[in-house]
């Protein structure tokens, strides 16, 4: 079973930026693609940003130029690079990581924009 423990939301003001944490409690290896999907009240849960083994990513439109991806497999960590925040980016925002059979979700981090 993999765990999966998100950090470093909060309070930012609109553009400004926030970098959150995803880190796995065990390798990445039986995981492909990690993921960030967010979720705000009301609304449906929607992917974020998405990055596999290999460094391909994929971006949701509305954050496009904005948000960056990345990964450090040795340290089993996904990074979400936020700038440029506006306030429909305030959400939670929840780690997944897909694996072979399962899939993996973090409890979730509150990001918070102010205008």
């Amino acid at each position: 079973q993999v765990q999966l423990v998100e950090s470093g939301g909060g309070l930012a003001q609109a553009g400004g930026s926030l970098r959150l944490s995803c880190a796995a409690s065990r390798s990445f290896s039986r995981i492909n693609t990690m993921g960030w999907y967010r979720q705000a009240p009301g609304k449906q849960r929607d992917m974020v940003a998405t990055i596999t083994s290999g460094g391909i990513t994929d971006y949701a439109d509305s954050v496009k130029g904005r948000f960056i991806i990345s990964r450090d497999n040795v340290g089993n960590t996904v990074y979400l690079q936020m700038n440029s925040l506006k306030p429909e980016d305030t959400a939670v925002y929840y780690c997944k990581g897909v694996g072979p059979v399962n899939d993996y979700w973090g409890q979730g981090t509150q990001v918070t924009v102010s205008s």
